[in-house]
């Protein structure tokens, strides 16, 4: 049980700690081909203070269930849904980040640049926010792949309350810049975001 018991959490915690250097390593070296090693902070890492507390509570459920409650881990099916979860939310996000470029930003614009442009192909064709959708996607499935039971339903509640205030607040700009055709747009493609409009 032991050698299972240690397997398990080597795997799932390799995966995790993979995952995470992944996209946030990604995520800064796109931002730097993109815009410049000058216009780049720390900030295009994506980690705030509540990311890492909401990673620390993961962690800490983690080594509870492991510890008093091995069995929850041991749903394979559950952690490779979760893996795969992981896999297809960084694609999205990632085909989002080169799809877009340079329009492409971390914090959100409240004035107009000249190279600033509406992107509406490729997967910008299928959601208005795929960088949004990839990353409720990620994280969320970075809990399920874990099988975090309570960090699952409690990253998925603080991922969609932080996009579900952060689109509408994006869009009153998206709409300033763009005007009609941003309306039209907005009509016909979803948000990425189940349940924010």
């Amino acid at each position: 049980m032991t050698e299972i018991l240690s397997y398990t959490a080597c795997r799932q915690l390799s995966q995790l700690l993979a995952s995470v250097i992944f996209f946030h390593g990604s995520e800064y070296v796109l931002a730097i081909s993109f815009h410049g090693r000058s216009d780049v902070t720390l900030s295009s890492l994506l980690i705030s203070k509540n990311y890492l507390i909401a990673m620390v509570f993961s962690l800490l459920e983690y080594f509870v269930e492991i510890t008093f409650f091995p069995g929850l881990k041991e749903h394979w099916w559950v952690s490779n849904f979760g893996l795969a979860m992981i896999i297809i939310g960084e694609i999205i996000r990632k085909t989002a980040v080169i799809t877009a470029g340079r329009a492409f930003t971390h914090l959100i614009r409240t004035y107009h640049l000249d190279h600033h442009q509406l992107i509406t192909h490729g997967v910008y064709g299928f959601v208005r926010h795929p960088g949004y959708c990839g990353f409720f996607i990620w994280s969320v499935g970075m809990q399920v792949m874990l099988c975090n039971p309570i960090s699952t339903l409690g990253f998925a509640v603080l991922v969609w309350n932080f996009f579900a205030k952060r689109i509408p607040y994006e869009e009153f700009f998206l709409r300033q810049f763009f005007g009609s055709e941003y309306e039209e747009y907005a009509s016909r493609v979803p948000s990425g975001v189940p349940f924010v409009k």
